[in-house]
């Protein structure tokens, strides 16, 4: 058995992960993996690889049971950098759900690899969103604290939240900016996206 071989058959306590070539050479096999792609509709759209099946991870997380009883062969979870991806495994592996791989440094690294795509409106996404909000708040607060002393609590405030996100690996900004109409995109509704998961089913667009 190769090690590729080792890696896609490790159990979810395993916690493989996989670099873009090696998924490359895996989905090219007789028994590709399914895909699952926990961005958000928008930066879906915006770029993902092809046949990989969109479920966000609000949704995945909300509806993680039925989604461990509908898939019966290897999950690849895919994100921006891995972060998201990571907390998608520990909820479905939580679940039951056996058989499953992280895309190593996620859509970023699958680009610089040159994997293959497919391509839509173009959005930020939303780890970019985040910085961009959370450098204007304390940027917005630091000045304004020049007239109004107390306006600095809030980027203290922030700097806390940022700390909480990293050491639990969560993120309520990131969690809050998804829900907005900008981050939907042409997406299908929480019981769509995850009733596309039949087993056994067709790859996705």
């Amino acid at each position: 058995m190769t090690a590729l071989n080792t890696a896609m058959t490790t159990p979810a306590t395993g916690s493989a992960v996989l670099d873009p070539h090696s998924l490359i050479e895996r989905l090219g096999s007789a028994t590709p993996p399914r895909l699952i792609d926990v961005r958000t509709p928008a930066e879906f759209e915006t770029v993902h690889i092809p046949g990989a099946y969109n479920v966000p991870l609000d949704t995945l997380k909300e509806h993680r049971e039925e989604i461990a009883r509908r898939l019966d062969e290897d999950v690849v979870l895919i994100c921006r950098s891995g972060q998201r991806a990571s907390q998608a495994r520990e909820a479905l592996a939580a679940a039951g759900l056996p058989n499953l791989h992280l895309l190593d440094g996620g859509m970023q690294a699958w680009q610089s690899a040159g994997g293959e795509v497919n391509r839509g409106r173009s959005r930020w996404d939303l780890e970019r969103q985040v910085r961009l909000v959370a450098g204007s708040v304390v940027l917005t607060s630091i000045l304004a604290s020049t007239r109004v002393p107390g306006a600095k609590w809030l980027a203290a405030a922030l700097g806390g939240g940022l700390t909480a996100a990293a050491l639990t690996n969560t993120c309520a900004m990131g969690s809050a900016l998804s829900k907005l109409p900008y981050n939907r995109g042409a997406s299908l509704d929480p019981a769509e996206a995850v009733a596309q998961l039949r087993p056994g089913g067709p790859a996705g667009q």
